[in-house]
Protein backbone atom coordinates (compact mmCIF):
# COMPACT_ATOMS: atom_id res chain seq x y z
CA UNK A 1 0.00 0.00 0.00
CA UNK A 2 0.99 3.62 -1.00
CA UNK A 3 0.09 6.99 0.34
CA UNK A 4 0.63 10.55 -0.60
CA UNK A 5 -0.06 13.01 2.96
CA UNK A 6 0.00 16.57 2.06
CA UNK A 7 -0.61 19.02 4.98
CA UNK A 8 -3.50 21.19 3.94
CA UNK A 9 -5.09 24.36 5.11
CA UNK A 10 -7.88 23.19 3.35
CA UNK A 11 -9.06 20.46 0.44
CA UNK A 12 -12.46 19.24 -1.40
CA UNK A 13 -13.15 16.66 -4.11
CA UNK A 14 -15.85 17.22 -6.55
CA UNK A 15 -17.77 15.52 -9.23
CA UNK A 16 -19.20 15.71 -12.29
CA UNK A 17 -18.97 19.83 -10.82
CA UNK A 18 -20.59 18.71 -7.40
CA UNK A 19 -18.85 18.92 -3.85
CA UNK A 20 -18.89 15.46 -2.60
CA UNK A 21 -16.28 16.33 0.72
CA UNK A 22 -14.37 19.14 2.01
CA UNK A 23 -11.90 19.42 4.80
CA UNK A 24 -10.37 22.46 6.85
CA UNK A 25 -6.76 21.89 8.38
CA UNK A 26 -5.60 18.79 8.44
CA UNK A 27 -4.07 15.87 5.73
CA UNK A 28 -5.13 15.21 2.00
CA UNK A 29 -4.17 11.90 1.24
CA UNK A 30 -3.95 10.00 -1.59
CA UNK A 31 -4.39 6.14 -1.42
CA UNK A 32 -3.41 3.04 -3.34
CA UNK A 33 -3.74 -0.79 -2.74
CA UNK A 34 -1.59 -3.55 -3.65
CA UNK A 35 -3.47 -7.26 -4.65
CA UNK A 36 -0.87 -8.51 -1.81
CA UNK A 37 -2.35 -6.11 0.68
CA UNK A 38 -3.83 -7.61 3.55
CA UNK A 39 -5.47 -6.37 6.94
CA UNK A 40 -2.07 -5.95 8.50
CA UNK A 41 -1.00 -3.22 5.80
CA UNK A 42 -4.55 -1.82 6.15
CA UNK A 43 -4.24 -0.72 9.64
CA UNK A 44 -0.22 -0.07 9.51
CA UNK A 45 -0.81 2.39 6.97
CA UNK A 46 -4.20 4.36 8.76
CA UNK A 47 -2.22 4.37 11.60
CA UNK A 48 0.86 5.92 10.22
CA UNK A 49 -1.62 8.36 8.47
CA UNK A 50 -2.74 9.53 11.75
CA UNK A 51 0.16 9.55 14.11
CA UNK A 52 2.68 11.15 11.24
CA UNK A 53 4.47 13.89 12.87
CA UNK A 54 3.68 17.18 10.34
CA UNK A 55 2.78 20.28 12.58
CA UNK A 56 4.83 22.15 14.68
CA UNK A 57 4.27 22.23 18.44
CA UNK A 58 3.42 25.04 20.13
CA UNK A 59 6.60 26.14 20.77
CA UNK A 60 7.21 26.59 17.08
CA UNK A 61 9.38 22.78 17.07
CA UNK A 62 8.76 21.07 13.48
CA UNK A 63 7.54 18.17 13.18
CA UNK A 64 6.27 17.47 16.58
CA UNK A 65 2.47 17.03 16.15
CA UNK A 66 0.13 14.70 13.83
CA UNK A 67 -3.15 15.36 12.54
CA UNK A 68 -4.55 13.70 15.47
CA UNK A 69 -2.74 15.96 18.01
CA UNK A 70 -4.42 18.79 16.41
CA UNK A 71 -7.93 17.89 15.71
CA UNK A 72 -6.96 18.16 11.87
CA UNK A 73 -9.41 16.52 9.78
CA UNK A 74 -8.23 13.82 6.68
CA UNK A 75 -9.71 13.76 3.29
CA UNK A 76 -9.08 10.13 1.84
CA UNK A 77 -8.89 9.57 -2.06
CA UNK A 78 -7.77 6.68 -3.72
CA UNK A 79 -5.63 7.15 -6.39
CA UNK A 80 -4.27 3.62 -8.02
CA UNK A 81 -1.87 5.55 -10.30
CA UNK A 82 0.73 6.00 -7.19
CA UNK A 83 1.15 2.26 -7.76
CA UNK A 84 2.42 2.76 -11.63
CA UNK A 85 5.77 1.49 -12.53
CA UNK A 86 7.36 3.17 -15.54
CA UNK A 87 10.45 1.13 -15.40
CA UNK A 88 10.07 0.26 -19.08
CA UNK A 89 9.11 2.84 -22.05
CA UNK A 90 6.64 6.07 -21.78
CA UNK A 91 3.50 4.20 -20.81
CA UNK A 92 2.58 3.62 -17.44
CA UNK A 93 1.94 0.19 -16.16
CA UNK A 94 -0.17 -0.34 -13.77
CA UNK A 95 -0.33 -3.95 -12.88
CA UNK A 96 1.07 -2.85 -9.39
CA UNK A 97 -2.46 -1.97 -8.25
CA UNK A 98 -5.71 -3.76 -7.29
CA UNK A 99 -8.52 -3.97 -9.26
CA UNK A 100 -11.95 -3.61 -9.37
CA UNK A 101 -13.59 -5.19 -6.96
CA UNK A 102 -10.59 -5.81 -4.77
CA UNK A 103 -9.39 -2.62 -5.09
CA UNK A 104 -12.86 -1.01 -3.92
CA UNK A 105 -12.99 -3.11 -1.11
CA UNK A 106 -9.46 -2.78 0.34
CA UNK A 107 -9.78 1.14 0.03
CA UNK A 108 -12.67 1.18 1.27
CA UNK A 109 -11.38 -0.85 4.14
CA UNK A 110 -8.52 1.64 4.82
CA UNK A 111 -10.98 4.68 5.03
CA UNK A 112 -12.92 2.70 7.88
CA UNK A 113 -9.96 1.83 9.66
CA UNK A 114 -8.78 5.93 9.60
CA UNK A 115 -12.40 6.89 10.80
CA UNK A 116 -12.62 3.73 13.87
CA UNK A 117 -8.83 4.65 14.86
CA UNK A 118 -9.47 8.30 14.76
CA UNK A 119 -13.05 10.28 15.02
CA UNK A 120 -15.06 9.40 12.13
CA UNK A 121 -16.97 12.48 11.53
CA UNK A 122 -13.49 13.93 10.85
CA UNK A 123 -12.54 11.84 7.69
CA UNK A 124 -14.21 12.04 4.34
CA UNK A 125 -13.43 10.50 1.22
CA UNK A 126 -13.51 10.68 -2.09
CA UNK A 127 -15.81 8.63 -4.78
CA UNK A 128 -13.67 5.51 -5.92
CA UNK A 129 -12.87 4.92 -9.56
CA UNK A 130 -14.51 8.42 -10.57
CA UNK A 131 -12.48 10.92 -12.34
CA UNK A 132 -12.59 13.60 -9.11
CA UNK A 133 -11.20 17.50 -9.39
CA UNK A 134 -9.54 17.78 -6.24
CA UNK A 135 -8.40 20.99 -4.73
CA UNK A 136 -6.22 22.06 -2.00
CA UNK A 137 -4.44 24.83 0.08
CA UNK A 138 -1.33 23.70 0.54
CA UNK A 139 0.25 24.04 4.09
CA UNK A 140 4.21 24.81 3.90
CA UNK A 141 3.81 22.96 1.19
CA UNK A 142 4.53 19.58 2.93
CA UNK A 143 3.98 16.25 1.18
CA UNK A 144 5.13 13.33 2.69
CA UNK A 145 5.37 9.57 0.80
CA UNK A 146 4.31 6.55 3.15
CA UNK A 147 4.78 2.95 1.92
CA UNK A 148 3.69 -0.27 3.89
CA UNK A 149 4.55 -3.55 2.05
CA UNK A 150 2.87 -6.70 2.26
CA UNK A 151 5.49 -9.07 2.26
CA UNK A 152 6.40 -10.78 -0.82
CA UNK A 153 5.89 -14.73 0.56
CA UNK A 154 2.55 -15.92 0.88
CA UNK A 155 0.41 -14.85 4.37
CA UNK A 156 1.53 -16.29 7.38
CA UNK A 157 -0.16 -19.11 9.67
CA UNK A 158 -3.23 -17.60 10.78
CA UNK A 159 -3.29 -14.00 8.46
CA UNK A 160 -5.92 -13.93 5.85
CA UNK A 161 -5.98 -11.78 3.05
CA UNK A 162 -8.69 -9.52 2.24
CA UNK A 163 -10.55 -10.73 -0.18
CA UNK A 164 -14.30 -8.97 -1.08
CA UNK A 165 -17.09 -11.57 -1.05
CA UNK A 166 -20.08 -11.61 -3.39
CA UNK A 167 -23.56 -12.37 -3.09
CA UNK A 168 -26.63 -11.20 -4.69
CA UNK A 169 -24.85 -7.51 -4.85
CA UNK A 170 -23.20 -7.89 -1.04
CA UNK A 171 -20.07 -8.57 0.27
CA UNK A 172 -20.23 -11.70 1.23
CA UNK A 173 -18.95 -14.41 -1.05
CA UNK A 174 -15.23 -14.69 -2.63
CA UNK A 175 -14.48 -12.97 -5.26
CA UNK A 176 -11.77 -14.57 -7.63
CA UNK A 177 -8.13 -12.84 -7.20
CA UNK A 178 -7.73 -10.63 -10.75
CA UNK A 179 -4.88 -13.16 -11.67
CA UNK A 180 -7.16 -16.43 -10.76
CA UNK A 181 -4.93 -17.30 -7.64
CA UNK A 182 -6.68 -19.14 -4.59
CA UNK A 183 -6.35 -16.14 -1.68
CA UNK A 184 -8.17 -18.36 0.83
Amino acid sequence: MKAILQRVASASVSVDQQLVSSIGRGVLVFAAVAPSDTAKEIESMASKVLKMKMWPDDSGANWKKSVSDIGGEVLCVSQFTLLASTKKGSKPDFHGAAGGAQAKFLYESFVSKVQSMYHADRVKDGVFQAMMDVGLVNDGPVTLELEVNAPKQTEKPGEQKIVPKQESGNLSEELPHPTGENLM
